[in-house]
């Protein structure tokens, strides 16, 4: 395809979509360009920024005609900050974009013509993260902290973020100007400098507990007894304060050694009436409130009548095997993540469940395994990461072929891929339900229900 326009031409468009991360498409003679800002409905002149082959680039300079759904964003630093994509987008549009968005990846990549509901989403959905992962850096000789630039890290300085907790605003707020006085000397990713590399605050929303974590590049903290006084002054209702070290040259935010500061090394948070003690590095879903409205989903399209055999792959610390375990005779999770497992016995135990088992590996040789050993499953559940199931447990589905499949996704893409493979080889998906787990972000996960032909 020759571009139809280049570099630094002014051009009218009619934007009709957006992008998985949020940025207006409008096309040009069929050829799109990108335009970070747009809403679909919204007729704009634009800067074309940059073209390559099969598509460019352009940023606003005017709207001519604002989408029904354009709003001002509330967040000062929305138009730096990566966190968000959607906040100069109603609700309400967010909501009818997210269910276009999915039903058009069922037609177009999956090929299926499926039921897809409008979205579930928040009543409130503001403040609904229970995890915040604070980067410190510096600024000459200013501390700032906050969150990163998109696709940078560039720390874009705040005090505060409308969808992160109270008491992560607290520690973003109160703990910049302390930093020295602590000799915490924040972390300098370019000469690989100072101390205090993140500051993790994980809360947990129906029990009110809170865990700090300090992220630093050494072990020693010369001020410990001081640094445990603020933390207990700016969050009264920590419960956890614990110290990670990651002394690597990474971008991974934690290293492998957490040691307790003060107070208790886990937190406890319920999903519905399941308890969950969740550690430092813990997986956890970051909107509880809206993960119970994900597990019901999945435990409805499961329609357990207590006498059914359940696998959960990608089970992680087992919070879905555990609300399919009040219905089921039994549940068996597979995760490859061993400390994964280690948590989601844990948590068996904690809430009880005697008709729960898990094993560490991959799920495409575990679950096999199983089936050879007798141990079937009447309904296999699928929460997979976002690139969706491993080829090889498609596969074992095929030939296992276990009578009702649910999958669970964080990427409506992957999904619409996946159950078109499930139905070629013999499945039938009933309906897709989204769910909105990430207000004004472009992420929206689903729920899919498959019986066996």
């Amino acid at each position: 395809m020759t571009a139809p326009v280049t570099k630094n031409d002014r051009i009218t468009v009619y934007i009709e979509d957006l992008t998985h991360d949020g940025a207006g498409v409008a096309k040009v003679d069929g050829f799109p360009l990108f335009i970070q800002g747009g809403l679909p409905e919204e007729k704009a002149q634009v800067h074309v920024l940059k073209t390559l082959k099969n598509y460019g680039f352009a940023k606003i300079i005017e709207i001519i005609e604002p989408s029904p759904y354009r709003v001002e964003a509330p967040c000062p630093i929305f138009n730096q900050c990566g966190g968000c994509q959607l906040q100069h987008m109603s609700y309400e549009g967010q909501m009818t974009w997210k269910q276009n968005m999915v039903a058009n990846v069922m037609k177009r990549i999956g090929k299926i013509d499926v039921p897809v509901h409008p979205v579930k989403g928040m009543t409130e959905p503001w403040h609904y993260r229970n995890k915040a992962q604070i980067p410190f850096g510096l600024n000459g000789e200013v501390p700032v902290a906050g969150f990163y630039k998109t696709k940078s890290h560039a720390i874009v300085d705040t005090d505060r973020c409308l969808i992160q907790s109270g008491e992560a605003d607290a520690i973003l707020a109160g703990l910049k100007p302390r930093l020295w006085a602590l000799g915490l000397t924040p972390y300098n990713e370019q000469t690989k400098t100072g101390s205090l590399r993140h500051v993790v605050v994980r809360t947990a929303k129906t029990t009110n507990q809170v865990m700090v974590v300090l992220v630093t590049k050494g072990r020693k903290l010369k001020k410990k007894e001081e640094i445990i006084d603020v933390i207990r002054e700016l969050v009264p209702n920590v419960t956890s304060i614990m110290q990670n070290i990651n002394g690597q040259d990474t971008n991974v935010i934690f290293g492998n050694d957490t040691n307790l500061l003060w107070g208790e090394e886990v937190i406890e948070d319920h999903i519905g009436d399941v308890r969950f003690e969740i550690s430092a590095r813990s997986f956890y879903q970051v909107n509880p409130i809206q993960t119970k409205v994900l597990y019901d989903q999945a435990l409805e399209y499961a329609a357990l009548t207590g006498e059914e055999t359940v696998i959960d792959a990608y089970c992680g610390i087992g919070t879905i095997s555990l609300f399919l375990a009040k219905n089921a005779k039994s549940v068996m999770g597979v995760e490859i993540v061993p400390q994964a497992i280690e948590d989601a016995k844990r948590n068996a135990k904690l809430n009880g469940f005697t008709n729960t088992f898990f094993e560490a590996g991959p799920a495409e040789e575990v679950i096999p395994r199983w089936y050879k050993e007798g141990k079937t499953a009447d309904v296999l559940m699928v929460d997979p990461p976002r690139k969706g199931c491993d080829e090889a447990l498609l596969n074992t589905i095929l030939e296992q072929k276990p009578k009702k499949v649910v999958y669970v996704s964080c990427n409506p893409a992957t999904l619409a891929r996946d159950l078109r493979i499930l139905e070629d080889g013999g499945y039938k998906t009933q309906e897709v339900q989204p769910v909105d787990m990430f207000p004004h972000t472009a992420h929206c996960e689903a729920v899919a229900w498959l019986e066996l032909v």
